[in-house]
């Protein structure tokens, strides 16, 4: 079709040269950016199977045979998962919570938190989709404006109201105070208006309550967005840092020598504490623990997020 819009065969065949050389182009640009991004992963992954002593050799002399096939082992990550690490200075082992217990509290506050934001992002979503009450606009309106103020400023009111309920050192801190996400609601509710609403007036004829109705109509036909949602609540809760470090960076409660850190604040105590000068392959042994999991489950929900971006677009 293209040789229609050609008046002789020298135009296309420089037309054709152009495209192909600017595809070249495109395509080597493509793939030295990609290797750009992995890089920083590929030396993850080497730093974190070749034993500390080696790694230390490398840094020094810049010389690969430190990092070879031949130096790779799983030593670095027997530290990273054991209860207790050796000190250079004393000569003597010192207890420590293992990574397994920081999975262990990561998984609960993640799997918690996210489940009560998607509970409250469908109810708050489908009221303001499609429920009619008085001051709807205004208090949505409102519940916008708070996306405006930074998220810096609402720690300390989270902190006083965790203090007040007595949650602190609790997994309550961690679930619920960050329960509530109105980018969420709002994502969703984006969502729940492009459904058309005959079929809620529909429902209403055949005697189906709002509940029915959201659960049976409203809930299967967004699946896409609400995954997407779990799936990103799941991931920040996951990297969460900050919040935890407030609320739970010492003992349970209810048990002061059950440790309450999350995979985050254990990736940092690696960096500050525990682990002496000269032991850089086992924090980045540390690191490929925290990141892998997380990269991993991208890799495999990644088509929901996008599926989830395309049926959510804004509607006026």
């Amino acid at each position: 079709m293209a040789d229609l819009y050609f008046a002789d065969e020298g135009a296309l065949r420089r037309y054709k040269a152009k495209r192909i050389a600017s595809r070249t182009i495109l395509y080597i640009f493509i793939t030295l950016f990609a290797l750009f991004m992995l890089l920083p992963f590929v030396f993850m992954l080497v730093g974190s199977l070749t034993d500390a002593e080696s790694f230390e050799m490398f840094k020094t002399t810049a010389d690969f045979k430190y990092i070879g096939f031949d130096k790779w082992n799983f030593t670095n990550f027997e530290q990273i998962f054991s209860t207790q690490i050796f000190n250079k200075i004393t000569g003597k082992p010192i207890p420590r919570p293992s990574f397994a217990q920081y999975y262990l509290n990561t998984l609960i506050s993640a799997v918690g938190s996210t489940t009560v934001t998607v509970v409250t992002a469908v109810l708050a979503a489908f009221a303001f989709a499609r429920l009619e009450f008085k001051g709807k606009n205004l208090l949505f309106t409102f519940l916008l404006a708070t996306m405006m103020i930074p998220g810096e400023l609402m720690v300390l009111t989270n902190y006083k109201t965790t203090k007040t309920l007595d949650w602190e050192y609790t997994f309550s801190a961690l679930i619920f105070v960050h329960g509530v996400s109105v980018f969420y609601i709002f994502y969703l509710r984006q969502t729940f208006q492009q459904i058309p609403n005959e079929l809620y007036l529909a429902a209403k004829v055949d005697g189906v309550g709002d509940v029915g109705y959201l659960v049976k109509v409203m809930i299967p036909i967004a699946m896409p967005t609400i995954v997407t949602i779990i799936i990103l609540s799941l991931m920040g809760a996951w990297n969460s840092y900050v919040w935890p470090l407030l609320v739970a960076n010492g003992g349970w409660k209810y048990n002061k020598s059950y440790s309450m850190q999350l995979v985050s604040n254990g990736l940092m105590s690696l960096f500050t504490s525990e682990i002496a000068d000269g032991q850089d392959a086992i924090k980045i042994a540390g690191s490929m623990v925290v990141t892998f999991p997380l990269f991993v489950f991208f890799l495999i929900f990644r088509k929901y997020i996008m599926r989830g971006v395309s049926r959510s677009g804004i509607k006026g």
